[in-house]
């Protein structure tokens, strides 16, 4: 553990923290679709996640990762469905959800191509639960970028991420797809027919990795619609878009920078972060707005993440993290915690 003198413990702690991530709204529509629900308790999921219901599957409309892990966590806890949901989720994903990044997947040459525009352009969809191929010679994995700190939400967004990506590849493949082995870094479900139903192969589960694990062959048999004109006319499309994004991500980071310096002061309000930024507080009022940002989740971000740095990486008490992060109690922060990251803050430290 990293180790502060006393004189750190209270002052301005260093400004390391990732920022905020983004999801497409689609996934929002695909959770509550798999959670089987109607009415008003559909009304209220999509209240949760801040989107309009009758709003289109537009990829490009994007919302914080945590309001989507809010989302995701809810449903599992509180619907039938439970913890199939991730991987119901993945299931039902096409290429079309995804617009010109899922026509860039379907016209590669093969799934090893597809697999590596998943890899190089995955952040026009979403910042979290991104690709790398992995090729181990005779077979090639398929992993998700492992991502910290690992809220639950996270972690399932990652089986959605592999079940979507089997899904895609089922899709476009000319041939069948089965992989060898999936691994999940989730627990075992109580009841995972779901799971076994998609993947149709042995499933790993407290894995040190999401990921597809295929045979390299068979990732080389041609794709159904493998077309080299509209594949290099996506890559291009999805180059410019990718230079596209980015400014939602700065910003967020600022904001989050000048909340974790200022939390052990408890929470600072929008006005002082945007003086801190040298604007009024109207005009980042308007920045975060047309980034689709809210302050309230730049700032639950902002101490999720402080918590999760100072619990891994430093020895201080847990009292003291409380107060870092600006909770006036330990009791409130252990509640905190355990919503955000599904155990105790004395659990999670313990593991390390």
């Amino acid at each position: 553990m990293r180790r502060l003198d006393h004189g750190d413990r209270h002052g301005a702690l260093p400004c390391y923290f990732p920022a905020m991530g983004w999801i497409s709204e689609v996934f929002v529509h695909k959770a509550i679709d798999a959670a089987g629900v109607d009415g008003v308790q559909r009304a209220g999921f999509y209240q949760i996640a801040r989107v309009d219901p009758k709003a289109p599957f537009d990829p490009k409309a994007m919302i914080p990762d945590s309001v989507f892990f809010d989302l995701l966590e809810t449903l599992v806890a509180k619907t039938d469905q439970g913890r199939s949901i991730p991987v119901r989720i993945g299931a039902s994903m096409r290429c079309d959800d995804y617009g010109a990044f899922g026509l860039a997947f379907k016209s590669a040459p093969d799934l090893l191509g597809s697999y590596k525009r998943v890899e190089r352009f995955g952040k026009v969809v979403t910042s979290i639960a991104n690709f790398r191929v992995v090729e181990r010679g005779a077979t090639t994995l398929m992993e998700v970028i492992p991502d910290h700190p690992a809220r639950l939400g996270l972690t399932m967004t990652n089986e959605l991420a592999v079940a979507a990506a089997l899904a895609l590849s089922k899709e476009v493949s000319a041939g069948l797809i089965t992989p060898l082995t999936v691994h999940l870094s989730l627990g075992a479900p109580a009841d995972d027919r779901a799971q076994q139903a998609h993947f149709g192969c042995p499933v790993h589960y407290d894995s040190p990795r999401d990921a597809l694990e295929i045979e390299t062959a068979v990732l080389q048999r041609p794709n159904r619609v493998s077309d080299a004109g509209i594949s290099a006319f996506f890559d291009a499309h999805l180059n410019a878009e990718l230079g596209k994004i980015g400014d939602p991500s700065s910003l967020s980071a600022q904001v989050m920078d000048q909340i974790s310096e200022a939390l052990s002061e408890g929470v600072p309000t929008l006005g002082y972060v945007a003086e801190r930024l040298g604007m009024s507080t109207r005009t980042l009022q308007r920045r975060l707005a047309d980034a689709g940002l809210a302050y309230q989740d730049l700032v639950a971000a902002a101490r999720q993440r402080l918590a999760s740095t100072l619990l891994h990486e430093t020895d201080y008490a847990l009292s003291e993290i409380a107060f870092l992060t600006g909770y006036s109690d330990q009791s409130a922060f252990n509640r905190a915690f355990k919503r955000w990251f599904g155990q105790t803050p004395a659990s999670a430290r313990r593991r390390d």
